[in-house]
């Protein structure tokens, strides 16, 4: 069973672009202290950052998509059928 994302067993559940997002957000906060350093371990630290972040706006659009596909192909969750139902 997930434990975060939205299923027949966690309705409740998010989706996996607003958990996505989540962590996002929390990249592109302001990183405090680090934000002024000069030293190469926290240049670097920033750098890294900003490779996530590229990677997770890929990430959240691949998710969005298929939740668009799916909701098209097998309606919104709490419609019949979706994708796994018998």
């Amino acid at each position: 069973m997930t434990h975060f994302l939205s299923t027949d067993e966690n309705p409740d559940g998010y989706k996996l672009e607003d958990i996505l997002s989540s962590v996002r957000q929390d990249i592109m906060a302001p990183p405090g202290k680090i934000a002024g350093d000069k030293r190469p371990e926290a240049r670097q630290v920033l750098a890294n950052n900003m490779h996530i972040l590229q990677k997770l706006i890929k990430c959240i659009d691949l998710a969005e998509n298929s939740t668009q596909i799916l909701d098209r192909s097998f309606g919104q969750r709490g419609d019949e059928p979706h994708v796994g139902a018998a």
